[in-house]
């Protein structure tokens, strides 16, 4: 698994973990596929934020690799 927290981690369709903003409290991951990359910087302190493909946006806690 890679750290969500560089942009060059992370590409569309990647399986990705993130925490979306409701969820901020709780720590709750929510898995999914990666259609679009929010954050426009190399790297985020708290992860990069995502759009998933099923539609939650949030920012990536780990990336899987398959």
């Amino acid at each position: 698994m890679s750290d969500g927290r560089k942009r060059d981690n992370i590409a569309p369709g990647d399986t990705v973990g993130i925490v979306q903003k409701k969820d901020q409290r709780n720590g709750s991951i929510t898995e999914g596929r990666v259609r679009e990359i929010l954050t426009r910087s190399g790297s985020h302190p708290h992860g990069i934020k995502v759009r998933l493909v099923e539609g939650p946006v949030g920012r990536v806690r780990y990336v899987k690799r398959e």
